[in-house]
């Protein structure tokens, strides 16, 4: 029944005929789909559904990861791919009222053995480790979206599952299902230049997760027999790959913490002085961890160039997890002054200069050398400044420097269509502590190409090539494992 589900779907996506006019989606650089034609207001709860928009995707992620040293029983070369997408129900507005469902697959008809799906790193987000270790198979069918919302003086409030973007919370869709939420938020542009974010979720389901699950939570004791070391328990919450292994179900149960944790989001951008961009973020898990976030970003104009200058200091503090978990988010607290906080801070600071063409850019991250910084939401706390594909450079007294350059072929008269980016990123991570990887070095080429031919049509080719330091010990003298890597990802989008 299941695989009849997940395949009826696909079928509905790739010969849906509703008339969707090209203006009705676009992607940005990093292949998130935004919507800019949207339902109108209609005059019946029938017109409602009736006048309602259908969207869909169909998507192909393949992904092959080559170590450069394997370690038996803890890494080994692997590759995925998934082939899927999505059909989504965007209803009409009755007086300020609407509903969307959005639907996602991804199946797998070619993949790894089952036994090696924990070897599996970017690729893994295109089939569910838990779903495969406890017999249910590769391919995904979810219904990630589904909320209503109400409208009213540029405030749209909605509850339900839902995508929320703000600084510590992404959809992340990259590749085939994007991560969301389950709660309530309201985003408003009442005022003046200005967004105000508000949300309040109960549950996250992370991009390789066929259901919703704590927002913090590591890992779940399914069997209740104290330990997590069955199949799939380690799988079952929130593993995001910079979830806290430390805040599990386990620690947090014997802490007396809730398990059923919430995640409350206040954030403001606003652009009221001239050329000064300005955002202010507050997350919480509470009763485990806050963050306050400030960063600002402003443009002087040089003729026919952009010069945009910017920083970003966020402060993380422990609200009690710190003594359940511990400073690293692996529990190997070795090398920390304090290894039962998690109070931390980060620092990043960037500079851009833009022509309508091409685009350079600089920066720089450092995180105290207090707590590790704890962010399993898919919002990165170094992005934008100094993070590269697939990296968490986000780890106590960590220094990141970046060098990034982006070109429009396309505007360039050069290649119709075609964009790319390079960035090279050297990562100063601490010697002494074993919970965080060896120094490395990274160089991340982007390139995306709109077909003008097939309009709806988008392929992106990513490649990342890492060289870190495999001659690097930690303070107990352990030789750290050597991190250099190849990876190679294909992704094509087709809107329709």
């Amino acid at each position: 029944m299941k695989k009849a589900i997940n395949f009826l779907l696909v079928y509905l996506i790739l010969f849906h005929f509703s008339l969707l006019a090209e203006e009705k989606r676009i992607l940005n650089p990093n292949m998130t789909l935004k919507y800019n034609l949207v339902p109108k207001e209609v005059q019946s709860l029938q017109e409602m559904f009736i006048k309602g928009e259908f969207y869909s995707r169909l998507r192909l992620n393949t992904f092959k990861w080559d170590w450069d040293t394997e370690y038996p029983g803890k890494t080994k070369d692997n590759w995925a791919m998934g082939i899927g997408g999505s059909l989504i129900f965007k209803s009409a507005y009755y007086n300020g009222f609407g509903a969307a469902l959005g639907l996602y697959t991804t199946q797998n008809p070619w993949h790894m053995d089952a036994e090696d799906v924990g070897f599996v790193k970017a690729g893994k987000d295109t089939f569910s480790r838990y779903s495969v270790v406890t017999g249910d198979g590769f391919g995904m069918t979810v219904p990630a979206e589904a909320f209503i919302e109400y409208k009213r003086n540029k405030t749209n409030f909605k509850a339900g599952r839902q995508i929320f973007e703000s600084f510590l919370t992404k959809s992340n869709d990259t590749k085939m299902i994007p991560n969301t939420f389950e709660g309530y938020s309201l985003v408003s542009k009442y005022f003046p230049k200005t967004t105000i974010k508000v949300a309040y979720f109960t549950k996250q389901k992370l991009r390789d997760h066929t259901k919703f699950h704590d927002v913090i939570t590591y890992a779940k004791d399914l069997n209740s027999d104290g330990d997590i070391d069955d199949p799939g328990e380690t799988w079952a919450n929130n593993d995001d790959s910079a979830s806290h292994k430390g805040l599990n179900e386990i620690n947090l149960k014997a802490a007396g913490k809730d398990i059923d944790n919430s995640l409350v989001i206040f954030e403001v951008i606003n652009r009221t002085i001239d050329k000064v961009k300005l955002m202010v973020n507050y997350t919480a898990v509470p009763e485990l961890l806050h963050y306050v976030t400030g960063e600002v970003h402003y443009t002087v104009k040089l003729g026919e160039y952009k010069l945009i200058p910017g920083v970003r200091y966020m402060k993380q503090f422990d609200d009690g997890a710190g003594e359940v978990g511990g400073a690293n988010l692996k529990e190997k607290t070795a090398g920390y002054d304090n290894p039962n906080s998690l109070d931390s801070n980060l620092f990043a600071a960037r500079v851009d200069l833009k022509s309508k063409v091409w685009a350079f850019r600089l920066g720089y991250s450092k995180i105290a050398d207090k707590g590790d910084i704890v962010a399993p939401w898919r919002g990165f706390p170094t992005g934008g400044f100094t993070r590269a594909m697939g990296q968490y450079n986000w780890q106590a007294n960590t220094k990141s420097w970046m060098i990034r350059a982006d070109y429009d072929f396309d505007k360039a008269k050069l290649i119709p269509g075609l964009k790319g980016l390079v960035r090279y990123v050297v990562q100063d991570f601490d010697d002494r502590k074993p919970g965080v990887q060896a120094d490395s070095n990274v160089i991340h080429i982007d390139l995306v190409e709109k077909f003008a031919s097939i309009p709806g049509l988008y392929a992106k080719v990513r490649l990342g090539f890492v060289n870190g330091d495999d001659n690097i010990r930690d303070i107990n003298g352990d030789l750290k494992k050597g991190p250099s890597y190849n990876e190679y990802r294909f992704e094509v989008n087709y809107l329709f």
